[in-house]
C-alpha cells in the first residue's frame, strides 16, 4: 500500500514527470523512476500523435483519435490503467502495470488494496469479536464479583442463618431484599424458639405434678395392682413426655445456633465409662447388657468437644436400640481411633431396620423441612443426635440389616 500511495502514486508521478517534461522528452533520472516502478509513458501531440515514449509496450498503439483518447482517459488502455495529465502542447499518458489499480469513476484504487479488503474486513471482525468477548469476560467477572455474596448469603438464608449483605451499585437493591429476608426469617425463627421454650416451660409444672403424684401413688401400701399397673404407665410415659420436650427444645436451640458450646479438651474413653456406669446405677431392665469395647489406641484420644452435647447424643442412641428392642438386646459402645479420627459406636443385636425404615431415616425430618406432606416416622431423638454431630463437624454413619441389629458410628476429629 506504500508503495501504490507513495511516491509512485499516479498523482504525484504525473506531477514529477509533467514538471521535468520538456521539448526533448524525460531526463535520465525521469527515466529511471519510471522504469524503477515498471511504468510507461508518452506525450501525444493536439493530433493524437505519440511524440516521445519511455518503456512503452509493443501492443500499446502511437497514433490515437479524439475517441480513443475520451475512452482510455477513464479508464484503461491495453488492460493498462492509464492517468493522463494535460501539459502544453499536448497529453501526458502513465500506464501502470496490469492488474496494479482498479479505477473508479473519478477515483482509482490499487488492485492490491482492493484484493486485502476481504482480509482486511475478517481481521476487523474477529479483532471486534476479541473486544466483544473481552467486554463480555469483564462484565461476567463483575456479575460473578457481585453476585457470588448475594449467593452464598442465599445459601446461609437456607441454613436460618443471618446475613447483611453490603453491595453498591446497581445490585444493591437485590442485596437490600436478601437483608429484608434475613431479617424476617430471624423474627420468624425467633418466635418459633420462643413458642417452644415458652411451651416447655408451661409443661413442665403440670408434668412434675403428674409424676409427683404418680411416684406417691406407687409408694402407697396395699395399693391393688391395676391401679399400681396403671400408675406406673402414667410414670413412665410422663418421663418421655419430659425426655420428648428437652429434646423439643435443644434441637430448637442448636437448629438456630442459640444453644451455646462448651467445648474443651474431652477423653471420650472416660466420657464413654462415665456413662455407662451412670446408666447401670439408675437400673436397666434385666433384658437389656451393655458392654465396652476401648481400642488401646484411642484409650488417651481427645477431642475438642462440648461433653453434655456428646453424652446426650450417645444417651439418644441407647434410649434407641431400647426403645426399638422391647424383647430385649445386648447393647455395645465401643471407641476406636485412626491417625485422623476417633469413632464412637453404639451397637446393639437387636431386630434392626426394614429397607423402608432406612429410607425415611434418609428423609428431612420434619422440623427440617416445609413440606407437610412428607410421611415422616423418626422422632427428635435421632434429629438431635444429627445436630450434636453437625456442631462438632463430625460424621455420622447408620447400619443396619433386618433381625441383625443396629450400628451407628459417630466420627469425630482428633486433636
Amino acid at each position: 500500500m506504500a508503495k501504490e500511495y507513495g511516491t509512485a502514486s499516479p498523482s504525484r508521478m504525473l506531477e514529477n514527470v509533467a514538471a521535468d517534461l520538456s521539448g526533448a522528452g524525460l531526463s535520465n533520472q525521469t527515466r529511471q523512476t519510471l522504469n524503477q516502478h515498471h511504468i510507461w509513458a508518452m506525450f501525444l501531440d493536439p493530433d493524437g500523435r505519440c511524440i516521445w515514449e519511455t518503456n512503452l509496450p509493443k501492443d500499446i498503439p502511437s497514433q490515437y483519435t479524439m475517441l480513443d483518447v475520451a475512452v482510455f482517459s477513464k479508464g484503461y488502455l491495453k488492460d493498462y490503467p492509464v492517468f493522463i495529465r494535460n501539459v502544453e502542447n499536448g497529453l501526458l499518458v502513465l500506464g501502470y502495470p496490469k492488474d496494479s489499480f482498479m479505477k473508479l469513476p473519478g477515483n482509482y484504487l490499487p488492485l492490491r488494496a482492493v484484493n486485502l479488503f476481504p482480509v482486511f474486513v475478517t481481521g476487523l471482525l474477529f479483532g471486534d469479536g476479541l473486544l466483544l468477548f473481552g467486554i463480555y469476560s469483564i462484565s461476567k467477572w463483575k456479575i460473578s464479583k457481585n453476585t457470588e455474596p448475594i449467593l452464598t448469603s442465599i445459601e446461609m438464608l437456607t441454613t436460618g442463618k443471618p446475613v447483611d449483605l453490603n453491595i453498591p451499585g446497581e445490585l444493591s437493591e437485590i442485596a437490600e431484599c436478601v437483608n429484608r429476608a434475613s431479617r424476617v426469617l430471624s423474627r420468624q425463627n425467633q418466635a418459633r424458639v420462643n413458642w417452644i421454650s415458652g411451651v416447655s416451660h408451661d409443661i413442665r409444672t403440670p408434668l412434675s405434678m403428674i409424676m409427683g403424684y404418680s411416684d406417691r401413688i406407687l409408694e402407697t401400701p396395699g395399693l391393688d395392682r391395676k391401679v399400681c399397673q396403671e400408675a406406673g404407665i402414667i410414670r413412665s410415659q410422663s418421663a418421655k413426655i419430659k425426655d420428648l420436650v428437652q429434646d423439643l427444645n435443644l434441637v430448637s436451640q442448636l437448629e438456630y445456633d442459640m444453644q451455646p458450646l462448651h467445648k474443651r479438651s474431652i477423653r471420650l474413653s472416660k466420657l464413654l465409662r462415665s456413662f455407662a456406669a451412670d446408666l447401670l446405677n439408675q437400673g436397666i431392665d434385666e433384658n437389656y447388657s451393655i458392654e465396652i469395647e476401648i481400642d488401646s489406641k484411642a484409650e488417651l484420644v481427645e477431642i475438642e468437644g462440648d461433653s453434655r452435647l456428646i453424652l446426650r447424643a450417645v444417651g439418644n442412641l441407647v434410649n434407641n436400640s431400647i426403645h426399638h428392642n422391647p424383647q430385649g438386646c445386648r447393647i455395645v459402645l465401643a471407641l476406636h481411633a485412626s491417625k485422623e479420627a476417633v469413632c464412637i459406636v453404639v451397637a446393639d443385636n437387636g431386630t434392626g431396620l426394614s429397607p423402608q425404615k432406612q429410607k425415611d431415616l434418609e428423609k428431612p425430618h420434619y422440623m427440617e423441612s416445609t413440606d407437610e406432606r412428607l410421611d415422616l416416622r423418626h422422632g427428635l431423638g435421632l434429629l438431635l443426635v444429627k445436630q450434636i454431630v453437625a456442631v462438632h463437624e463430625a460424621t455420622m454413619k447408620i447400619e443396619s440389616e433386618p433381625e441383625k441389629g443396629c450400628k451407628t458410628t459417630l466420627s469425630f476429629k482428633r486433636k
